[in-house]
């Protein structure tokens, strides 16, 4: 059978963007800051791992550590920049409890399971291997995609929109810990992997929808009000052979 394009753009686009999806979901890396840490003060067992791998700079007359703090959906990671040394934790804390991450997680996991549900929808509907697709359940997964897509963008939308003061009890102040007296956050990767594949779930939806519309057919000439169907082969007058017939004289 001759796969119509807009299924086979959808079938590509939205495994995609399930993937991308689902690897910002479990990459602590929506958010991202950094910050100097002095030698000297809390923070001992740290500074004093660096000190063995013989890393750290000067500022001044005091040595000091660049680190760079990233923060998930479900995990944050601490790691000392140009180090391997690194630790990551779940997340805890005001960060945690923020209703607004709450929500992001919520809505991230909603349109996982609406997006693979779809999809599984979309490729009984496709049937690349028959004939005729089953249009309404391959639109019905596009509609199931593109809802999943839509809130995958409301879920970045707000965490972008909130990403300096998530977890934050004074967004004046910054993250409240001594440790980090001037961490100013800004996205990670794992926030535009999310974006990206928001978009294509969206796109791979939208042409899955397309799949309603059926393709005109050409009528019998002997009764025209009738629309007939190539592929049923109904009416003899418009019907293809699928042999060639030669004439052969001797």
């Amino acid at each position: 059978m001759h796969t119509p394009a807009s299924m086979v753009m959808g079938i590509v686009f939205a495994p995609l963007g399930l993937v991308l999806l689902f690897t910002a979901a479990i990459t602590p890396q929506w958010r991202e800051g950094q910050t100097r840490l002095g030698m000297s003060g809390p923070g001992s067992l740290l500074r004093s791992g660096v000190k063995g791998q013989g890393m750290g700079v000067r500022s001044g007359s005091m040595e000091a550590l660049l680190l760079v703090r990233s923060d998930g959906l479900w995990e944050s990671c601490l790691q000392v920049e140009h180090s391997e040394l690194k630790q990551c934790w779940p997340v805890a804390g005001p960060y945690q409890r923020d209703p607004r991450v709450h929500l992001a997680q919520g809505l991230v996991l909603t349109s996982l399971f609406l997006c693979g549900t779809g999809i599984v929808l979309a490729c009984i509907g496709v049937r690349c291997w028959t004939d005729l697709p089953l249009r309404g359940v391959a639109a019905t997964g596009g509609l199931l995609v593109v809802m999943a897509g839509l809130l995958s963008l409301t879920a970045l939308g707000v965490y972008t929109h909130n990403l300096g003061r998530l977890g934050m009890e004074d967004p004046h102040r910054g993250i409240n810990n001594s440790r980090f007296p001037h961490l100013s956050l800004h996205p990670a990767g794992s926030l535009y992997f999310g974006w990206l594949g928001a978009c294509l779930q969206v796109l791979g939806g939208s042409a899955l929808l397309f799949s309603f519309k059926r393709p005109r057919c050409p009528t019998c000439p002997s009764c025209p009000e009738l629309p007939v169907c190539r592929a049923c082969r109904s009416c003899p007058e418009i019907n293809i052979p699928d042999t060639d017939v030669y004439e052969v004289s001797y």
